[in-house]
């Protein structure tokens, strides 16, 4: 085999003195910041986990690849998660066919120790599964077997492997039962344990709105490109270009909306270069709408060019109608079919309540109730349970007093 030639990521110019790893002044890593450690290894949780940052040599411009969680999500990405995890954690959840005296104390917090509510718990569940798989993992039981505490883990500290035709779970060294394992994956294939998501296909989306963005970036650190230019037909100095730009911007200054004179040879000029109006922009309106997409949420919910600009009022109310029903019902299904199959008995059911993000306005559900009534389908008391007209705040005695005596 031919021996390869090696040099720094830094070109070599005529004051270096090359050694066998590039120049002189080359450090390759970062030999101070790391420490071996001699003698016992770590516990078995959590697992260790390597951060790839930049090293000596490394272009400023150049980006560490993500290991393991995506840690460099662009901000629509980010901003479509965050879409439906908040609104699939808005949605209380409830049971249905469940028998007297079950107890499902989860229902309130699936983990008080790591969750305030059960809307922390669905926000993660959300977010995990629509980056690619979410782990569950139970904590305790009930004395039916089922779990009553369990928390999501990360699913980079999981390992996945087939085993005997089964999914086998580890953490660490620790092997973990199947049994108190609930793995809900986006996509699922008989040939890969793990499960995928979008984002995966959409990675060549990611880069290229991350890299966009980065040209804005730079685009505006960099001074921008400036809107107009003065043109000189003789060579001027440092000095020359810097009196005559005051002088323009004085002079355009005190004289606002008046023509401009120029003379000596001067002109006025202005650039065809501007991001603002360039296709760039079009390009990363596009791409962002695109990851949106991918995410199942529409566009125009991200303030994202969707090509529904002219929606009017009323059709703007049914994009959340819409979002659930064309994007997040199916996402919330498969969530909680898995978790009613794991959680709790055959023929009990875990659902959600998504009154609380497409609930119609009160003219249109006044309409509907009086229709129930009219049919005998509820009742007076039940109408007012669900329109909470019966609630009382949580005030002091005496005001609490004086509302039930009204």
């Amino acid at each position: 085999m031919d021996e390869l030639e090696e040099r720094s990521l830094r070109p070599i110019d005529d004051h270096d003195e090359p050694n066998d790893n590039g120049p002189s002044d080359y450090r390759p890593g970062d030999p101070d910041g790391v420490v071996i450690a001699e003698g016992e290894t770590g516990g078995a949780w959590p697992p260790s986990f390597i951060h790839p940052s930049p090293w000596s040599g490394w272009p400023a411009e150049w980006s560490v690849p993500t290991w393991g969680p995506a840690e460099n999500l662009v901000d629509t990405a980010w901003a479509a998660l965050d879409r439906n995890s908040s609104v699939f954690a808005s949605m209380p959840p409830y049971l249905v066919n469940a028998p007297a005296g079950l107890t499902v104390d989860w229902l309130d917090s699936p983990d008080p120790d790591i969750y305030s509510s059960w809307a922390d718990f669905a926000h993660a569940l959300m977010w995990d599964f629509l980056l690619g798989e979410v782990f569950v993992i139970a904590t305790a039981h009930y004395s039916n077997g089922f779990p009553a505490r369990f928390r999501i883990a990360p699913p980079w500290t999981v390992q996945v492997e087939w085993s005997g035709g089964r999914r086998r779970y580890m953490i660490g060294s620790i092997v973990l039962d199947p049994a108190h394992v609930l793995h809900i994956r986006y996509k699922s294939t008989v040939d890969d344990a793990r499960g995928h998501g979008p984002l995966e296909v959409g990675r060549a989306r990611l880069v290229a709105a991350a890299v966009l963005l980065r040209y804005l970036t730079n685009f505006v650190q960099g001074g921008a490109v400036p809107s107009s230019v003065i043109e000189s037909d003789d060579d001027v100095t440092a000095e020359q270009a810097t009196a005559l730009h005051t002088q323009w911007i004085n002079s355009r200054m005190s004289k606002l909306g008046l023509p401009a004179v120029l003379g000596g040879g001067l002109k006025w000029k202005a650039t065809q270069a501007n991001a603002l109006d360039s296709a760039l922009t079009e390009l990363a309106g596009y791409t962002e709408a695109k990851i949106a997409i991918l995410l199942s949420v529409p566009p125009s919910l991200l303030a994202l060019p969707s090509g529904e600009d002219t929606m009017t009022y009323d059709n703007k109310q049914g994009i959340y109608d819409y979002h659930w029903r064309g994007h997040l019902r199916p996402l919330a299904h498969r969530l909680m079919l898995a978790l009613s199959h794991w959680a709790v008995p055959l023929g009990v059911g875990i659902e959600v309540n998504r009154d609380e993000y497409v609930r119609p306005g009160p003219l249109e559900r006044a309409q509907t109730w009086a229709i129930y009534l009219e049919h005998g389908v509820t009742s007076i008391e039940e109408v007012r349970e669900a329109e909470r007209f019966s609630f009382i705040p949580q005030t002091s005695p005496a005001v609490r007093a004086a509302a039930v005596v009204k």
